[in-house]
């Protein structure tokens, strides 16, 4: 839980699960990858927070560690979805403080 109220506390992070909500309406299609049954590339990622692929990888990672987004690698890139079941976990859980 610590883990995830962490991550929750950046603004940019908070901004990418808004945008893997709904992925579709918030990136342009990929080549390799589905935006919705697969996820994000990290690229787009980093393109839309306007920030370099190492700043946007270590946010995800962070996302990633607190269990509230999955990776998955296709080719040699890595797509981002949310892990719902662990958002609901944790809204659940803040609700009951």
């Amino acid at each position: 839980m610590q883990a995830a109220l962490r991550a929750l506390a950046n603004e940019r992070r908070v901004r990418i699960l808004d945008w893997l909500k709904d992925p579709v309406a918030h990136f342009p299609r990929q080549i390799d990858g589905d935006l919705a049954a697969d996820g994000v590339c990290g690229l787009l990622i980093a393109r839309k927070l306007k920030v370099s692929q190492p700043t946007a990888s270590e946010h995800l990672r962070v996302l990633v560690q607190a269990g509230l987004i999955r990776p998955k690698r296709i080719k040699q890139w890595t797509f981002y979805r949310r892990d719902e079941a662990r958002l609901k976990a944790v809204k659940k859980a803040l609700g009951s403080l």
